[in-house]
């Protein structure tokens, strides 16, 4: 059976207002369990094959696996990105009229894996400008809350602040931008919020909100997740001084052009 190209449950006003005020919002059961199988069996795919861009970011005990621009290279992440709800899911979110793929990412933590994922804004990573902007988070396994990604609830209305490398934590260089604050050093100065997940739920967040998670506390759930990225119409491709993260490769546009090219085509458009 061809999995379901409409997402199972819609998406209300009170989501929307929710995704607009806070920067993230939670929504349950958006995919079909063919989704989430398919991307199972294409995960255990690309954790043997790895890409150019695959890095290990674990420092000690188990593994925290990390993968870029996996639809270029594995069918089935291809046919979810071409095929699945996100594209339209991504659109209604960020009210835009058309839903761009900008890249995706698979992010694995097994069991007993206590390296955590840093806070961070994701948008200073990549060459890309404008408010819609998000991503699509997509546990493939059960997640507890405190295994979960972590959102400071407002952070998306943040200045920009200075990307650091996943891998050791050195900060990127000549992007002018400053430090971010030292969210865990005062955690209850900030209003941080995490939620327990089911496969086929989703967190759906704006690509400034300032997030990060612990390392995966279970000790026998994996935390397989894919995350699909996303651009709406006030998005423009720009060049960033310093290093930029994304895109992998020179998409071909121009500095301050809209989004639309081969590399980020748009996936969904709203019917007129």
């Amino acid at each position: 059976m061809i999995p379901s190209r409409e997402p199972l449950n819609t998406i209300t006003q009170r989501d929307i207002d929710q995704f607009q005020q806070d920067g993230v919002v939670k929504l349950t059961a958006m995919f079909d369990h063919g989704w989430i199988e398919a991307l199972r069996t294409a995960t255990d795919t690309a954790l043997s094959h790895p890409g150019t861009h695959a890095e290990e970011y674990a420092a000690g005990r188990g593994r925290f696996f990390g993968d870029l621009d996996l639809a270029k290279r594995h069918l089935i992440f291809h046919d979810f990105v071409f095929e699945s709800p996100a594209a339209e899911i991504a659109a209604t979110l960020m009210q835009s009229s058309k839903a761009n793929f900008f890249y995706d990412q698979l992010l694995v933590k097994e069991p007993g894996t206590q390296t955590p994922t840093p806070w961070h804004q994701d948008q200073p990573y990549w060459a890309v400008s404008g408010q819609q902007v998000v991503s699509i988070w997509l546990p493939l396994d059960e997640v507890a809350a405190e295994s979960s990604l972590k959102y400071v609830l407002g952070s998306h209305r943040w200045a920009e602040y200075n990307p650091h490398h996943f891998s050791d934590n050195s900060p990127y260089q000549g992007t002018g931008l400053p430090e971010l604050p030292d969210i865990s050093a005062d955690p209850e100065h900030y209003d941080i919020v995490s939620w327990s997940m089911e496969p086929s739920d989703c967190l759906v967040f704006q690509a400034m909100i300032v997030h990060g998670s612990a390392g995966n506390s279970s000790s026998s759930n994996r935390r397989r997740a894919y995350s699909t990225r996303w651009t709406g119409d006030d998005a423009r491709y720009v060049r960033r001084p310093g290093e930029v993260a994304i895109p992998t490769s020179d998409p071909g546009i121009e500095h301050g052009a809209v989004m639309d090219c081969e590399e980020f085509p748009v996936i969904w458009r709203r019917p007129s």
